[in-house]
């Protein structure tokens, strides 16, 4: 069993830029078609200071931690046994290229079903913005499968 004196342990804080370059790449790769997203003109026309980030982007920086093990590692899971469980998104404000944003990712939670056959570790990270603003809060569960 997972030890749930983990539960509001700090995995990890870091920061990462939003750059442009990769932002088109993301939109182009996800069938993103709105020019907003990767033409910096028109997104200046729509009234944005440049390429917002599109929604699901922020899970990719938030990988960018200087550990993205760091998890499963601190709680001794095997990664053989883990699976994603689920991800979620809630949005503050839009972010956009070239922003600074410092994401802080907690332990929210662990807990079995079935007996303990299935654990479940709830992570969320909180996303501001460089003046501590709120962007986004993030959570994802993965299951570890035991037995």
């Amino acid at each position: 069993m997972i030890d749930r004196s983990h539960i509001g342990a700090l995995i990890s804080r870091h920061q990462a830029v939003a750059e442009a370059g990769r932002l088109r790449f993301f939109a182009k790769a996800t069938g993103q078609d709105d020019p907003r997203y990767v033409d910096e003109r028109v997104a200046q026309e729509a009234g944005y200071p440049s390429l917002p980030v599109p929604p699901t982007f922020l899970f990719c920086l938030e990988m960018e931690s200087p550990n993205p093990r760091a998890t499963v590692e601190r709680l001794e899971i095997d990664i053989g046994k883990v699976l994603h469980g689920e991800q979620s998104f809630r949005y503050h404000r839009m972010a956009f290229a070239g922003e600074a944003l410092t994401f802080e990712t907690r332990i929210a939670d662990i807990y079995a079903k079935k007996g303990g056959a299935l654990e479940f570790v709830v992570r969320e990270t909180r996303v501001t913005g460089a003046a501590d603003d709120p962007v986004a809060d993030l959570r994802s569960v993965i299951v570890v499968r035991n037995g």
